[in-house]
Order: C-alpha cells, then structure tokens, then sequence
C-alpha cells in the first residue's frame, strides 16, 4: 500500500498534509515530477525525478503502481489509468476516482475541454482554498483508515 503524488502541479499545501499523514500512519508516500522536490528526512517519504516532457511524470506512476496504491492528482486522465489498473485516484480538493465515477469525469473533461477550445468557455478552477484541503484531508483519512484495516487482515 503506498501513495503516489503526481507532484509538479500538486499544491504544497497538500504535500505536507501528505508528509504528515505518512509520519504518523507509515504509509510510504513518492513525489513523482520532473524536477527535484523538497521532502522531510523520513524513510517512508521519497521522491523520483523523471525528465521534462508531456505525461512522462504520468506513464511513470502507471508503470510502478500496484492494486490498491492511492495516487493524488488532478489530471482525469491518469486517473482513469489509475483505476484502470486498480488503484484510486484523489485529487488535491478531496474527489476520489473510482471505477465508478472516472469515466463520467473523464468525459466531462473531455467536453469541457473541447468547449475551452472552442472559446465557448474562459478561465480555469477555483483558486484551491480551505474547504477543498479539508475535502482531501478527510478522503485522505478514510483511505489510510481503510487501507489499514484491510492490510491488518
């Protein structure tokens, strides 16, 4: 069981409630980006750099995750990777992506985005505030709180 963090646009805020969490449960959490992060001596917190380009950081984290792994990011895409091969996916305002919600996400995404590129839409998200870090810091511990009752069996 282990936490992977799309980390290049993940917010810093988030981070260290990640580290945190990681201290106090030993769930081993790795930031995946494209430059180096900074990141507390612990043995159960990591960091793998990748080079620079389109979805390198992604494909990585699809490639090491296993069944059950948690992955925080907020691209609908690698999510729906993600739980394709059995993991979840949070992102950084507290929705958790599942097999039964991704493709409903990712096709939104999809026509959202077709409608940015049409100019029929400006702008991007809400700026990430209070109530979304609280959002992700209660998902997060209903996973931790699930995930280790299910390893403990």
């Amino acid at each position: 069981m282990q936490v992977w963090v799309d980390a290049d646009a993940c917010p810093g805020e988030i981070k260290k409630l990640l580290f945190r969490a990681s201290k106090r449960t030993n769930v081993k959490v790795t930031l995946v980006a494209n430059q180096p992060m900074q990141t507390p001596k612990s043995e159960y917190i990591d960091s793998i750099v990748v080079e620079a380009g389109m979805n390198i950081a992604d494909r990585r984290i699809v490639e090491l995750l296993e069944p059950g792994d948690l992955v925080i990011t907020a691209d609908i895409p690698l999510a729906a990777d993600i739980v394709a091969k059995g993991g979840q996916a949070l992102n950084p305002r507290g929705e958790l992506y599942t097999d039964i919600n991704v493709g409903e996400r990712l096709a939104v995404r999809n026509m959202l985005d077709e409608m940015r590129g049409g100019g029929q839409i400006t702008g991007g998200p809400a700026n990430f505030n209070a109530k979304d870090k609280q959002a992700f810091a209660n998902q997060l511990d209903r996973w931790l709180t699930k995930a280790k009752t299910s390893n403990s069996r």
